[in-house]
């Protein structure tokens, strides 16, 4: 009969569960692409397009988009109901947060 999972989480030590159990957490956490962050948020890209003011083959190619502009991010973003933040991480500065940038009334 095989294990199952809960049986495999069992058999470990507390310590590695802790572990396993933190990166599923932070995996969960990690969005990959535009398409996932719109199907998180529930919508269709004909919402997204109605949102944004365009028709739905254009949400088709932002999604597959790896450069765009960052104000076409921050109104993908807030299409889908969300807000953009951005984060950037410097040694021996710690971490700030860039606001303003995509931004196109800024």
């Amino acid at each position: 009969m095989a294990r199952t999972h809960d049986d495999i989480m069992a058999s470990l030590p507390e310590e590695r569960r802790e572990r396993i159990k933190a990166r599923a957490a932070k995996m969960h956490a990690e969005v990959e692409g535009l398409k996932a962050l719109r199907l998180l948020a529930d919508r269709s890209q004909e919402q997204i397009a109605q949102a944004l003011g365009v028709k739905q083959p254009s949400v088709l190619k932002i999604e597959r988009q790896t450069d765009l502009y960052l104000s076409t991010l921050r109104r993908f973003v807030e299409a889908a109901g969300g807000t953009l933040e951005l984060r950037v991480e410097l040694p021996g500065k710690g971490v700030l947060h860039l606001t303003g940038v995509g931004d196109i009334h800024a």
